[in-house]
């Protein structure tokens, strides 16, 4: 009797206290961190940026020159985490990037006398 009166109060949505159920964390996406990001340079090839930041979670067909790197993930508590990175291309060489994580910086190159 106390076991399907447990059973049916927590179907009902009443909490026992101390007695909490599991949350798992869950993610979604790419995972590109800004170590990955400094490692691209202009001009790299699509196969490059492939091997660096992985297969983008989006390309659309009519904008073959972006690639999306779209990553999220929720904890346990219901905090969430986005990260966005649009890579776009200029006949297939890296031009540029857009997104919530910056690009490092290239050296400035020095004039040769």
């Amino acid at each position: 009797m106390a076991i399907i009166s447990a059973t049916l109060l927590g179907a009902c949505g009443l909490r026992i206290p101390g007695v909490t159920p599991y949350k798992m964390e869950i993610q979604q996406g790419n995972y590109v961190t800004q170590d990955m990001v400094s490692q691209l340079r202009s001009g790299m090839s699509k196969e490059q940026v492939r091997q660096t930041l992985g297969t983008p979670l989006l390309t659309d067909a009519f904008h073959s020159e972006r690639w999306d790197y779209v990553y999220w993930r929720e904890d346990e508590w219901g905090k969430r985490e986005e990260r966005k990175l649009a890579v776009f291309f200029m006949d297939g060489k890296l031009v540029r990037l857009e997104g919530d994580i910056a690009a490092a910086k290239e050296p400035a190159k020095e004039a040769v006398k």
